[in-house]
């Protein structure tokens, strides 16, 4: 019995004079060789994004998908501003976005306030409503406080000023007229409303309200009437590409898009202004949707691509 401890070096055999000719002429090859491949590097070498070749903006993107079970993003996708939507980082830069949340959470403990008349330019109106809600309660003010939220997030990481008509921080409102004046005044390269609708069970699907063409009193919408329809348009595309749901079945005979001259909140507008309602709370299948947190981030996300290439052009 033998035995090999861990010093052991066992015998190595000679090598022939060929082998040792052959060493030589690699050793010298290896280098140049070695040397050759690097200044091929330094110079750039075939690293312009063809084909087969990955660039530094493809890659960025890699592992962005995420988020937790209630729809937030999740932290790959909070390092990478290009997974939220297209353009990247800073491509919205210098564009000011307004997202008019529909409704206040506590329009319903001022009655007085919100049924008071406004002039929207072709009539008056009631100041505000108190919205609409799902058979569980959850109401429509609640889900364009959070979709609004979820969709200032994903525009302020593209570079744009995103501004808020109300945020719950005051007791009523604001008035569909002074909604109007804040994107006015912002002034904003684009307005959203956000909203859910409370039509009768079975009737399901979003549609996109678009300005119609106005001019009486201190109404005028002619200047944003085709910047609104291409806003609204991207919108809807995207909306249902994002959330894989439909057009609506109710109204829009299928487009998805319904032109409106009696919202206070498009009349008084002097920016492209859409709204969308995102679906009917009052049918249960749609209900299961706008109370889902997964669902309105998607629903987010379909809002924002939209609104982002409409500022990009």
């Amino acid at each position: 019995m033998s035995y090999i401890g861990p010093d052991f070096d066992p015998p190595r055999p000679r090598r022939s004079p060929l082998q040792r000719a052959l060493t030589v002429v690699l050793a010298a090859l290896v280098p140049g060789a070695l040397l050759g491949w690097l200044a091929f590097e330094t110079l750039g070498g075939a690293d312009d994004g063809g084909p087969g070749r990955a660039t530094g903006a493809t890659s960025s993107t890699a592992g962005s998908a995420g988020g937790d079970p209630d729809g937030k993003p999740g932290a790959s996708a909070s390092q990478s501003p290009t997974a939220s939507a297209p353009g990247g980082a800073g491509a919205l830069a210098g564009k000011v976005v307004v997202i008019d949340p529909g409704h206040n959470p506590a329009n319903f403990a001022h009655p007085a306030e919100i049924n008071s008349k406004v002039d929207i330019g072709t009539h008056k109106k009631e100041c505000d409503t108190t919205g609409t809600a799902t058979n569980s309660g959850y109401t429509e003010a609640a889900f364009t406080l959070d979709v609004a939220h979820r969709l200032r997030t994903l525009l302020e990481r593209q570079g744009a000023t995103v501004k808020l008509t109300q945020d719950a921080d005051r007791p009523y409102g604001p008035c569909i007229d002074e909604r109007a004046r804040i994107g006015n005044s912002a002034p904003a390269d684009a307005v959203v409303s956000v909203h859910a609708d409370g039509a009768a069970s079975g009737q399901r699907g979003f549609h996109v309200i678009l300005p119609g063409a106005v001019h009486e009193g201190g109404a005028d919408t002619r200047a944003i009437v085709a910047p609104s329809r291409e806003l609204g348009e991207l919108i809807a595309d995207d909306f249902a590409e994002s959330t894989d749901t439909s057009p609506s079945n109710y109204v829009g005979d299928g487009t998805g898009l319904v032109t409106r001259e009696d919202l206070g909140g498009l009349n008084l507008s002097t920016v492209p202004k859409v709204f969308i309602e995102c679906g009917n709370m009052r049918d249960s299948k749609d209900a299961a949707l706008l109370t889902s947190g997964a669902w309105r981030q998607k629903a987010a996300q379909g809002i924002s691509e939209g609104i982002v290439s409409f500022l990009r052009g």
